[in-house]
């Protein structure tokens, strides 16, 4: 896993030496700021709710976008051979492609700070929940990009990898909206199972260990399948 490094350095500069990183932070933040200036001078609410309730839906299309290139266009420019060619393992570049996209998300979160500090000025911000917040959405992006990378890592086409990365997403999201329709004995399941659920948790300011076994486990089975699907074409 020594290798992780260069990896995550060689792929952060393609985000930011590209526009990809620019436009994808630029079109996050008018989505996100649109929505807490609506909310703010419309609604004449100064809260972080709002944001914390719409950033979740935007990152089911945010996430995919971020990761469909990250092992599709190796593979469709050729490159993906000469690195699996090399003494690194599937682990390392799976992981440093990862954290790569992990850190754009990041970068393009910590921007909405500003709505956070504009709560401040204008009322109470209740610490807790805010902190919460954050943490979640840090946590959930992190899954999704991990499944994005499972996503991506199965076909040489961007346009698959965003689709499949996406299903795979909106499934995960819709579990605590479809408890209602199932038997009373698989309700428990089926909510733990849900993303969003974890995160509401997370967002009320009490971090469970539950909750944080739950995030980590999913990016860890999503990077593993991941690196088992770069591990099957090293030997076609």
């Amino acid at each position: 896993m020594h290798n992780v490094l260069p990896i995550f350095k060689r792929e952060l500069r393609g985000y930011f030496d590209s526009p990809v990183a620019y436009v994808v932070i630029t079109a996050f933040l008018l989505v996100t700021g649109w929505f807490f200036t609506t909310n703010f001078f419309v609604v004449a609410q100064a809260d972080l709710r709002v944001i914390f309730s719409i950033i979740p839906f935007i990152f089911l299309f945010f996430t995919p976008a971020i990761t469909m290139k990250l092992i599709s266009e190796e593979k469709r420019g050729g490159t993906m051979e000469l690195l699996v060619t090399m003494p690194i393992s599937e682990g390392a570049i799976i992981v440093g492609k990862y954290l790569a996209a992990l850190a754009l998300l990041v970068a393009s979160i910590l921007p909405t700070i500003v709505y956070l500090i504009t709560v401040a000025f204008l009322g109470d911000v209740d610490p807790g929940p805010a902190i919460g917040g954050y943490l979640g959405l840090i946590l959930m992006g992190a899954a999704y990009l991990a499944i994005g990378t499972f996503g991506s890592s199965l076909s040489d086409s961007q346009v698959i990898a965003f689709i499949v990365s996406f299903f795979i997403t909106f499934m995960f999201f819709l579990l605590d909206k479809i408890l209602f329709l199932l038997p009373t004995f698989l309700v428990s399941w089926v909510e733990y199972l849900s993303i969003e659920s974890h995160f509401q948790n997370i967002s009320r300011g009490v971090v469970d260990s539950r909750d944080l076994i739950y995030y980590l486990s999913l990016i860890g089975i999503a990077l593993y399948f991941a690196s088992r699907s770069l591990a099957a074409r090293r030997w076609r």
